[in-house]
């Protein structure tokens, strides 16, 4: 599947995937003498062997260690790393290769987007998180104090190596916290995301077919509107409350678990603004939970108010939202009335 734009790119989902690496050497890597590979610990055999296959290539590469999970998404993670390229001698024709989940494929191509003002980057994810969501559509970024992925840069991957036979291996819970970026993209954009997740709510039937499906509603989105000034925006369904979660629970929560609970409230806030049914709501709980996924949280509402206020998505003093006015037709809500926040709220909030 190709994601269209100034800069367009394939991502390749299937079985075995990753092993198109070597391909790319004489395609989308042609040129490059030196890789890095960026990686967690816990990934070292996978990251072994994409750097043996970079250098039966041709390909100088090396692999390089990082911290597991959001740990990685820091400032001093991201200036380590660029230490390490200035050793390697990593040039503007050279490469980066993210090898891991979510927060890693951010941090390297952050890293990749800053050094040299911009090197190539391949993503190769290994969760269902990132194959659908933070490896492809080219954003980048690390964490602060303030929020999550305050600091970033737009930078389109060159590849994105999606090989589903690493998910068979993966640990439940981060293979349903992927599921919410899935069942996201069905509420915004594919029913049959839906549909198919309501016969079989494990989403372990057909999972390159559910994988496909949402990367081909995000490159819609990516290929629309790459700088996330429009429809891009819509991607963060649920969001705005999931990255408060997040940040409020120094990240004891999985993205997707924050994120379960953030579309189940962006739906009471439609169902209060008039933009969703009842039933549309209720779609929202039901399914969420028969995926295994929280639709309640228990923290406290003036902490999350406050974090949400420092989103990318709020603009001055006003807290913006991305709502649903009916299923499959997302809108932005800018500066609801209190009382409807504070009623979706209460219909999430494990006191309620």
């Amino acid at each position: 599947m190709t994601v269209p734009g100034a800069h367009p790119y394939d991502v390749v989902i299937g079985p075995g995937a990753r092993y198109e690496l070597g391909a790319l050497t004489t395609g989308v890597l042609d040129g490059a003498a030196r890789a890095a590979v960026v990686h967690a610990a816990p990934l070292a055999g996978q990251a072994g062997a994409v750097v043996e296959t970079l250098q039966t290539a041709g390909v100088a590469a090396e692999a390089l260690v990082v911290p597991d999970g959001e740990a990685a998404k820091t400032a001093e993670v991201a200036a380590g790393l660029w230490e390490e390229l200035g050793r390697l001698g990593l040039t503007r024709s050279d490469a980066v290769v993210g090898v891991g989940g979510g927060a890693v494929t951010d941090l390297a191509g952050f890293v990749a987007a800053t050094w040299n003002r911009g090197v190539r980057v391949v993503q190769v994810p290994t969760s269902l998180l990132g194959m659908v969501d933070a490896a492809v559509g080219g954003k980048t970024g690390i964490n602060t104090g303030a929020g999550k992925n305050l600091v970033g840069a737009f930078h389109p991957p060159v590849a994105v190596l999606a090989d589903t036979d690493v998910l068979a291996g993966l640990p439940e819970a981060e293979y349903r916290s992927g599921l919410a970026e899935v069942v996201k993209c069905g509420f915004i954009a594919d029913g049959a995301v839906l549909d198919a997740l309501e016969l079989d709510p494990t989403g372990r039937r057909d999972p390159a077919d559910l994988i496909e499906r949402a990367v081909q509603v995000k490159a819609a989105a990516v290929a629309a509107d790459l700088h996330d000034t429009g429809v891009r925006e819509f991607l963060n369904y649920g969001h705005t409350l999931g990255h408060a979660v997040e940040r409020v629970e120094d990240f004891g929560w999985r993205h997707g678990e924050a994120v379960a609970v953030g579309l189940v409230f962006a739906a009471e806030l439609a169902g209060q603004a008039g933009l969703l049914s009842r039933g549309e709501v209720e779609r929202h709980h039901r399914l969420i939970a028969a995926m295994g996924l929280p639709t309640r949280y228990a923290g406290a509402w003036d902490r999350i108010q406050e974090v949400m206020r420092r989103d990318k998505k709020a603009r001055g003093a006003a807290l913006r939202f991305v709502v649903l006015d009916g299923i499959g037709n997302p809108t932005i809500l800018s500066d609801p009335d209190p009382a409807w926040l504070d009623a979706a709220w209460a219909a999430v909030s494990e006191a309620a």
